[in-house]
């Protein structure tokens, strides 16, 4: 079995990891809004004011941050006065981009915003600039937050809720580049200065703006957005007309045609997904690297508000709802982009993994019969993560070959790692991406006494190995037991396709 050495100084911490990487995305797509988070009053699922509560308890687990609402896509199309009031009398709507299903807007601000408390997680709200207006926008940032008389205020009220909500983030609307307008870099880069100046902060409420972001490596696009965020002097906030800009990438296994399945996979192609996650790193990299030439303070965060994987959806399921299992396989692909998140702390502000419940890479599963709920192998990923919620991050740097394969070409390394220290204890995450070979990682920790530690470790006999309603824990944490004294600090033994998180206690 080969050995790794990492060395960690854990007396430099260095960015602060957001909390808010740890994001999820609900858009009104498929069974997200409708028989994930909103099951209706009157439902036999046990609800709170509509809310499921099942899915409501296991995301307040996992410490949710932040979510994003209506979209995606959905967002260019909703406005948002059909989503208040009472709710029998709001307008019904067609949802053309996901299955051309009409919607009653049952679920609208208010839901959401209520939503929202019971997580404990703050609101990003998109609005909707490719079918919208620069008032309509303008008008919803009001209702939602400010506290006078103000007309906006005033209907607020009417509606039933007195006092304002707080709503730090918002998006001046979602790819642009496609669903969201089919728009050049140049045109929406001036109508995001335009929207952005009429995002107003009311009250105590401070709005972090986001403007829309590029499609994978189109890096002239953020260039036009920083070109344009460089020109301060507007008189509004002084880092400039937005203080984020967004970036999407999804992982598929083949084409955009037929993108793989989720579950049956060859070895092949898990190693080609490991290639295509590990791209991440590369366009995370590149687009900073054009905000540090417009940004070098780094005022302006870069906002990963669409990542995950994208499959062929599962067999029987309308295609437009994009539903697709989630396998060990996915969780792999989740830790080596929040490793590369942690590493980047210093630019990458927020993300938002695609998406919470039932529609790509989930985290929760809801079983449209049975009313079942099932935690994915994902949910367990953000949950040994934790700890690396607004700490500081650690680099991890390794001494000796990390193995590699070769995959479409190219060298993709087999192991992944990330760490962070906050107050008296350091998290170490461990990804081990060989479809078959252990390894074991000497962890050469210095700088800091360790006085204890606890491991858990994820992994699964099958790469294809996934949760279902009849068998809820196919793939779910333990407690690890391949973690050692080392003289230079600790040994961690690391299963084939496996994930493992190591919890220091420091003096």
């Amino acid at each position: 079995m080969p050995t790794l050495t990492a060395v960690i100084d854990l007396d430099l911490p260095g960015a602060t990891i957001s909390r808010h990487v740890y994001g999820h995305f609900a858009e009104h797509l498929g069974r997200c809004i409708y028989g994930g988070f909103w099951v209706g009053e009157d439902s036999s699922v046990p609800n709170v004011r509509g809310i499921r509560a099942d899915v409501v308890e296991a995301l307040r687990a996992i410490r949710i941050p932040n979510l994003r609402w209506p979209g995606g896509c959905f967002a260019d199309d909703y406005h948002w006065r059909d989503g208040i009031g009472p709710r029998n009398q709001r307008p019904r709507m067609v949802n053309s981009h996901w299955g051309d299903v009409v919607e009653d807007n049952s679920f609208g601000t208010h839901e959401f915003m209520d939503l929202c408390e019971m997580l404990d997680a703050e609101p990003y709200v998109n609005g909707n600039v490719g079918s919208g207006t620069v008032r309509e926008m303008s008008e919803w940032v009001e209702y939602l937050t400010r506290g006078d008389d103000s007309p906006m205020a005033a209907l607020r009220r009417q509606n039933g809720r007195d006092e304002p909500w707080t709503v730090p983030f918002f998006g001046i609307g979602n790819e642009p580049w496609g669903c969201g307008g089919n728009m050049s870099a140049e045109h929406y880069a001036d109508l995001a200065r335009q929207y952005a100046t009429y995002v107003r902060n009311h009250g105590d409420n401070t709005v972090y703006k986001i403007a829309a972001g590029a499609n994978s490596d189109d890096y002239a696009w953020t260039e036009a957005l920083m070109k344009v965020s460089s020109k301060l002097g507007c008189g509004c906030d002084p880092r400039g007309f937005f203080q984020g800009v967004s970036l999407h990438y999804y992982t598929i296994n083949g084409d955009w045609d037929d993108k793989g399945d989720a579950t049956r996979f060859s070895t092949d192609d898990w190693y080609v997904t490991m290639k295509r996650a590990r791209r991440i790193e590369e366009l995370v990299r590149g687009h900073a690297n054009v905000m540090d030439a417009y940004d070098p303070e780094r005022r302006i965060g870069l906002v990963v508000d669409e990542w995950g994987t994208w499959w062929n959806v599962e067999d029987g399921t309308n295609p437009g709802f994009l539903y697709q299992q989630n396998t060990l396989r996915d969780a792999l692909v989740a830790s080596v982009h929040l490793d590369v998140f942690h590493r980047y702390a210093h630019r990458v502000s927020m993300a938002n993994i695609a998406q919470t419940v039932n529609v790509l890479q989930a985290m929760l599963l809801t079983d449209p019969e049975t009313g079942a709920l099932v935690l994915t192998p994902t949910y367990h990923v953000f949950a040994m993560n934790t700890g690396h919620h607004d700490a500081g991050a650690l680099d991890v740097r390794f001494k000796g070959e990390v193995p590699t394969r070769t995959v479409e070409g190219a060298q993709v390394p087999l192991l992944s790692a990330s760490a962070s220290t906050k107050d008296d204890s350091a998290l170490v995450s461990l990804s081990n991406l060989d479809a078959d070979e252990a390894t074991t990682v000497v962890l050469d920790l210095r700088g800091r006494d360790v006085t204890g530690h606890t491991a858990q470790v994820l992994t699964a006999p099958a790469l294809q190995a996934h949760n279902t309603a009849e068998h809820p824990d196919a793939v779910a944490p333990a407690p690890h037991t391949g973690v050692r004294p080392h003289p230079q600090g600790l040994e961690v033994d690391l299963p084939a396709h496996s994930y493992v998180t190591v919890q220091l206690a420091l003096a």
